[in-house]
């Protein structure tokens, strides 16, 4: 059931009134794959734009934040917890990066913490492009979400 339209086929933000706040979190990671030169640049911290990786976590807590302002039925929700952290894959040349994001509510934090790993890899590209134009960003997903009258949800 698509919870965003009226009886008359009209977009509308869901009414989350009468649910329940409970305890909710939201775990996504993206992966963003490079050449071999930018990879090493950035795993030494040596990119001339400075610290690539703790940019691109700010950004990301910042993006969390903002989630509502870009997505047009998104509630704007008091977030408890953002974390972003990056995880090397040497053999691939890729960059994996993971929101969590916590809130107590009630309404899911899953697109907070989706916008929040995307923005993440975005700045990683924006600080690297001069070096490396053809960074792909991939995989964004959903891998956990805690809370809710939907319950959990687990996608690893």
């Amino acid at each position: 059931m698509l919870t965003h339209f009226n009886k008359e086929g009209k977009a509308f933000m869901v009414d989350v009134t009468e649910k329940k706040e409970t305890e909710r979190v939201a775990v996504t990671k993206g992966e963003i794959t490079m050449n071999l030169e930018t990879y090493k640049k950035i795993k030494e911290g040596t990119i001339q734009k400075g610290d690539v990786l703790g940019i691109s976590r700010i950004a990301g807590i910042m993006a969390a934040k903002k989630t509502s302002e870009l997505i047009p039925m998104c509630h704007p929700l008091f977030i408890t917890g953002a974390e972003i952290s990056f995880k090397f894959k040497d053999k691939e040349l890729i960059i994996e990066a993971t929101a969590t994001v916590k809130t107590f509510g009630k309404t899911g934090v899953e697109m907070e913490a989706l916008t929040a790993v995307s923005t993440s890899l975005l700045t990683i590209y924006d600080m690297c492009k001069a070096m490396d134009k053809n960074m792909s960003i991939d995989n964004i997903r959903l891998c956990k979400k805690t809370g809710g009258k939907s319950g959990d949800f687990t996608n690893e």
